[in-house]
């Protein structure tokens, strides 16, 4: 099959949070599985052109598409994704890409104000793109509400003439949360005619514009990250975010596929980013990148008491409220925690005052290091991740192939990867907790200390866990079946 995937971030070239990871592997897969696969994404100023040797297409320098009733040029440019030979077709334009941060000015974090525009601009790039160049696809998988256009666009051409009406299409959730919703004039910017915008069309979203439902409505298939997580949008306010009834009218065509992580990337014993290797049958390295870890944020050296690792966004969904409020019984019971991640200001004034709090028992670094990511991975006991929700989430997988025990809150894709640990350690790879509160947190993390005083039982349980396979190969077999389903509903029969 012939797979396009349209993404706004792609590992090693971009990246803000999880979908550039799931981006970066999903391809490498997927042509494993005898997919023909290529992608679409933007061309940040942060890319480094010449260390990726991005190159112009010959003869698409000139392109053009109508936003907002003018003509914006683009250039494509082409890149092979690097060890693979995948290609990776970016769209350029100085006006939308040529400035700092990929979705917010970073100084602020908030979100551009042309955002509207640069979405309208970045979907029908795409679809002019895939006509200059001749692809046919099979398939067009779009990710997120920035790609959620493309379905419209696609379904609402002249079937009669469009290179499409075989072309599958595939819609994937990541995050509900962030929909991209817009004034009504969002319709005309856009191209659409006006007069579908009517109450309750695919283009009406209590008043407005809501493009990740447009991409719901249209989509041939919709997934998600996860299993749970398909539910939870489906039956929940809290976690659909105004979009359940929609999401919930198509269940049936609602599959949640469990991401999985790069486990060539993800791998202790030849992590040349964290200080000392270690495997599952030797952690003698890990007891070592915990000291060093430790001197990093500066913190007492000691084995008596856990340590315990974050890395996140410093936001509300990843439980820092919750977390905050149980902070000063977290250091009672002698715990320490580091955390590395930036996110809402509350949290960067919040968090820093208790380091200066708490200086022997509380490291904090309010940055995007990712050298210290992995050495947060390898040198920690546990990870917290207390998220009120969690649509897939990867450092818990990434945390079970360090040997670091997960403590999370069951929810999305935490309930789906982490089981609780029974008295023995035979059973189970983590801690979890349901009410999300911080009475809850604490008592979850006084079952992990309770556990960690058995040293021989925690090193076996260290051992196993890391064993466990979260590499992306049944995840790219399940989206490989999703790509077959989506062309099933066009009324193709497919050629194995």
């Amino acid at each position: 099959m012939n797979i396009i995937l349209v993404t706004t971030e792609i590992v090693p070239f971009s990246k803000v949070g999880g979908l550039a990871d799931v981006m970066g592997a999903l391809p490498d897969e997927l042509e494993k599985l005898d997919c023909n696969v290529s992608v679409f994404t933007p061309l940040y100023s942060s890319i480094d052109r010449k260390a990726f040797n991005v190159r112009a297409v010959r003869g698409l320098s000139k392109l053009e598409v109508p936003v907002s009733g003018k003509k914006e040029r683009f250039r494509i440019r082409s890149a092979l994704k690097p060890g693979t030979g995948i290609t990776v077709y970016f769209v350029d334009s100085d006006r939308f890409y040529a400035r700092e941060g990929i979705y917010t000015v970073p100084d602020t974090g908030a979100a551009y104000e042309d955002e509207g525009e640069r979405t309208i601009f970045f979907n029908r790039a795409v679809v002019t793109a895939m006509k200059a160049l001749d692809l046919h696809p099979d398939v067009v998988h779009c990710n997120d509400f920035h790609a959620g256009l493309i379905p419209a666009y696609l379904s609402l051409e002249d079937s009669s003439t469009s290179r499409f009406q075989h072309t599958g299409t595939v819609f994937s959730i990541h995050n509900v949360a962030y929909q991209g919703n817009f004034p009504q004039n969002f319709m005309a910017k856009a191209g659409f005619d006006p007069s579908l915008f009517t109450h309750m069309s695919p283009f009406e979203f209590w008043g407005k514009v809501n493009v990740m439902k447009i991409g719901i409505s249209f989509a041939g298939i919709i997934s998600t990250v996860s299993k749970t997580y398909a539910d939870e949008i489906t039956t929940s306010k809290e976690f659909g975010y105004g979009l359940e009834g929609v999401l919930r009218s198509r269940r049936d065509d609602l599959i949640g596929i469990l991401n999985g992580i790069d486990q060539n990337v993800w791998d202790p014993s030849t992590d040349d980013l964290i200080p000392f290797p270690y495997d599952a049958e030797n952690l003698a390295g890990k007891k070592r990148c915990r000291a060093e870890l430790l001197k990093a944020y500066k913190l007492p050296a000691d084995t008596k008491t856990p340590l315990i690792g974050m890395v996140s966004r410093l936001v509300d969904q990843k439980g820092f409220d919750i977390l905050a409020k149980a902070f000063d019984s977290l250091m009672k019971l002698g715990v320490k925690i580091v955390i590395l991640g930036t996110g809402q200001e509350k949290y960067h004034e919040l968090y820093t005052n208790l380091a200066a709090a708490y200086p022997k028992q509380f490291g904090l670094k309010l940055e995007f290091n990712n050298r210290l990511a992995h050495e947060i991975e390898a040198g920690s006991d546990f990870f917290l991740m207390p998220s009120r929700y969690e649509p897939c989430g990867l450092n818990q997988m990434y945390s079970l192939r360090y040997g670091t025990v997960p403590i999370v809150r069951a929810t999305g894709g935490l309930k789906d990867t982490i089981t609780d640990l029974n008295r023995t350690g035979s059973k189970g790879n983590g801690f979890t907790f349901k009410a999300y509160n911080s009475r809850s947190l604490i008592a979850a993390v006084k079952k992990a200390i309770t556990f960690y005083g058995n040293k021989a039982v925690m090193d076996d349980v260290r051992g196993r866990i890391m064993r466990e396979d979260h590499s992306w190969l049944k995840s790219a077999k399940e989206y490989r079946a999703l790509y077959e389903r989506a062309r099933r509903r066009i009324g193709l029969e497919l050629t194995r």
